[in-house]
């Protein structure tokens, strides 16, 4: 489904990605673990569009997409859950979640999707006419991930989930990201620092380390690996 292949990414003359090459296939979780600094969110910009790719390519079903703007991005089925939620804080519940539908104009389908948000997420039901910036910070990121599922996305990219996020709140996340994989053959590219949790839903995943990639295995091979453990599972 996306192939990355060798992107290089600068901010200015520091080069934040080297030739990095990642492979998805359609129905994967696919993971992204690395320290802070390490080039993950820069990942997940320059697929979107947002952080100009300087040279390789990015393929999404066939389509070369590194020079789109990310608006062409969203309209071909990739959908991102930013760093810091980033939801709209004085629109209510009910409007975030019709900014993630606004490229879409099949109205009872969009219906059927509020609903499905709805049932994934209770809280959002009862706080549908509360403004965004109000909200907890699980209930924040729970209503960006339904914003993005509004876009009905084939390819579903999620930046730092459980950042800042008590651990029940977590454990919720996480599962509800499973679900929505298995239920809907979303295909997902979780980028995360709790390598753990992320090592644990993923199918595969890669390791980044300076903006390279320095291993791609098996979720849980990963999980099993001793180097692994050592740098990124407190183990």
């Amino acid at each position: 489904m996306l192939k990355i292949k060798n992107i290089s990414t600068y901010y200015g003359n520091i080069q934040a990605l080297k030739d990095i090459t990642i492979d998805v296939s359609e129905g994967e979780i696919i993971t992204l673990i690395g320290a802070n600094g390490a080039g993950k969110s820069t990942t997940l910009m320059s697929l979107c569009g947002i952080v100009p790719v300087k040279s390789g390519s990015i393929e999404f079903e066939g389509q070369e997409i590194s020079k789109m703007n990310p608006d062409r991005i969203v309209s071909l089925g990739i959908s991102q859950v930013p760093e810091g939620r980033r939801i709209f804080p004085q629109l209510s519940v009910r409007e975030n979640l019709d900014m993630g539908a606004f490229l879409r104009n099949d109205k009872d389908e969009i219906k059927k999707d509020i609903e499905y948000v709805y049932d994934l997420f209770p809280r959002l039901a009862e706080r549908r006419h509360q403004q965004g910036g109000t909200l907890s910070g699980g209930e924040q990121q729970m209503l960006a991930i339904s914003r993005a599922l509004m876009a009905r996305p084939r390819l579903l990219l999620l930046d730092e989930p459980s950042l800042g996020l008590a651990p029940l709140i977590v454990q919720q996340i996480f599962d509800i990201i499973k679900k929505v994989n298995q239920e809907n053959n979303t295909t997902v590219f979780l980028v995360e620092q709790n390598a753990n949790m992320a090592l644990k839903i993923a199918h595969r995943g890669y390791v980044l380390e300076t903006g390279k990639i320095s291993m791609t295995d098996d979720a849980d091979k990963l999980l099993a690996n001793e180097d692994v453990k050592k740098a990124y599972l407190g183990i």
